[in-house]
């Protein structure tokens, strides 16, 4: 089972480096919002470029796994080989995970200039407790958006899938408060945050790399999405499969 799902992983991240533009967008939109808006507004404070980084980590989670999970797996849906592969006697799963691990890689890809700008160009402080600290929880932030986004793969056709992921993307930023500091969002917004994923998962970051306070509440909603996209994607999963195979 390792070999074929590190085999599935493999031909899938040659075939996504193949196109250097989907590389290259995974890592664009946090890493252009660090130089656009981070780096020359709050570059020479440590606390905001601290704030400021987590966020636009959050945002890369975010945006990677929604797009990664949501139009790749409805591009695969859309290959005409895609229920030949299912019906092989080693089943989808081991292309199921070798996708996981590469959207894995390509979230490492799209933090990597996100935690350079900071490290290069911001004030931003991080003691090696708290670097360590960071890393589970962003693996622990990225469950839900990798649900969200096997939920759309699976439900929806290729275009649709696309147009939905680019609909989501940038109000669950907004709405979850990635875009500005603590309490610098309208009243409207600092009380919808808390209870979207991406509030949820930002809330997480601020309180394991900087001394915001923890939050249950948004803990929990985070918790409450993340059962929620899975039962979603498990019964998108299960839709398709019963379309396909009847």
């Amino acid at each position: 089972m390792t070999s074929l799902v590190l085999t599935h992983a493999k031909f899938q991240t040659l075939e996504l480096f193949r196109i250097p533009i989907a590389v290259v967008g995974s890592a664009f939109w946090p890493a252009a919002s660090m130089l656009a808006f981070v780096v020359p507004f709050a570059g020479d404070d440590p606390v905001g470029a601290t704030y400021a980084t987590a966020s636009m980590i959050t945002f890369a989670i975010m945006n990677t796994n929604l797009f990664q999970y949501g139009i790749g797996v409805s591009e695969d849906r859309a290959q005409p080989w895609d229920p030949f592969v299912r019906t092989l006697a080693a089943g989808a799963t081991p292309r199921f995970l070798g996708r996981i691990l590469t959207g894995l890689l390509m979230m490492v890809v799209s933090l990597a200039p996100v935690v350079l700008i900071a490290a290069l160009f911001t004030e931003a402080t991080l003691s090696p407790l708290a670097f360590l600290a960071a890393v589970p929880v962003c693996a622990a932030i990225a469950v839900p958006f990798i649900l969200m986004g096997l939920s759309i793969g699976y439900a929806l056709p290729q275009k649709a899938a696309l147009v939905v992921a680019q609909i989501l993307f940038l109000p669950l930023a907004f709405g979850g408060g990635l875009l500005t500091p603590p309490g610098g969002a309208p009243g409207f917004i600092e009380d919808l945050a808390p209870f979207l994923p991406t509030g949820g998962a930002v809330r997480l970051m601020w309180t394991t790399v900087t001394d915001f306070p923890f939050d249950p509440t948004a803990t929990l909603a985070l918790a409450g999405w993340t059962v929620l996209f899975g039962a979603l994607a498990v019964w998108a999963h299960r839709r398709d499969e019963g379309r396909r195979f009847g």
